[in-house]
């Protein structure tokens, strides 16, 4: 009875209801394909996102590096399909959605990039439709934030043991002195644009086995870094834009005077020692250094 009820039900339906219908599912079934298949489009180049800098190989405050591999100072559209790849399979592992969210910011990367208003315009790729905002509450990555903390001591031994090297020369091996108006800022890469830096790595075991524990560090992608951080007293950067809006950065504080802060968005925050400050650093922002060494 409940079979023939349910054939007789379908019998008086509309059959312009049903085509209908059919038709939608057809191209929903489509468009899941299509989205699924579809690879990225030759257009939506780094090169052509990235021709609106000064001739002088300057932008933002910093110096082209010429490296092969840099997203940011190379026009290669072998790394634009590799990018590509990667954020397809980042959004493979949520949801459909995710995926045409990919392919809308690829096909309209342009337009998106060109009418970004100032106070948030990334220099490579701009994601729709994401949480916009210079800040981001603990809470966003709880998990990554409790474990770092948790771990402050392991990093903080590890730094120490690396900045002794400052004593007998100005530039020890593994560190990148970076281009700033005033003072000093030096970097050491554990990972750079989603590549593991061996060298340095071997030197901070312990800080690299805890990346590896974190559920939401950028892997495999040329957005991923980790990296210490280090201003001396005097230095101020430059106001810049980060790379791409897919990502928030997260500063746990090692060694933190009073007097230094970070501007994101033109809001100030200070670094805490032990804690972690989380900022999307594809709004406009800068930091610097007024206190003691």
């Amino acid at each position: 009875d409940f079979i023939a009820t349910g054939i007789q039900s379908f019998r008086d339906c509309d059959a312009t209801a049903l085509a209908a219908v059919a038709c939608l599912l057809v191209l929903f079934v489509w468009y899941c394909y299509h989205v699924g298949r579809e690879q990225p489009r030759a257009y939506a180049t780094v090169n052509a996102l990235m021709q609106s800098a000064e001739a002088n190989g300057v932008q933002n405050g910093y110096v082209y590096c010429h490296s092969p591999e840099c997203v940011r100072c190379t026009h290669h559209d072998g790394l634009n399909q590799k990018l590509y790849h990667n954020l397809q399979e980042y959004a493979k592992r949520y949801s459909w959605s995710g995926m045409g969210r990919i392919h809308k910011g690829i096909r309209e990367q342009g337009r998106y990039l060109n009418s970004r208003p100032s106070i948030q315009k990334p220099e490579v790729f701009f994601l729709p439709d994401l949480p916009t905002m210079p800040y981001f509450s603990r809470d966003a990555q709880k998990h990554d934030v409790e474990l770092l903390e948790r771990n402050f001591q392991t990093i903080l031994c590890e730094f120490e043991t690396l900045y002794k090297a400052f004593s007998n020369c100005s530039l020890p091996q593994g560190w990148k002195m970076n281009s700033t108006p005033s003072g000093e800022w030096f970097t050491f890469y554990l990972v750079n644009q989603g590549m593991c830096v061996p060298r340095n790595c071997r030197r901070c075991p312990r800080t690299y086995r805890l990346l590896g524990s974190l559920r939401t560090c950028i892997g495999n992608n040329v957005f991923g870094n980790a990296c210490i951080s280090v201003l001396s007293p005097g230095t101020v950067i430059a106001e810049h834009y980060g790379p791409t809006n897919i990502r928030i950065r997260c500063h746990p504080g090692l060694k933190t005077p009073s007097n230094c802060e970070l501007v994101v968005g033109g809001e100030p925050q200070c670094w805490a020692e032990g804690r972690c400050l989380l900022f999307d650093d594809s709004f406009l922002h800068t930091a610097f250094h007024e206190g003691e060494p």
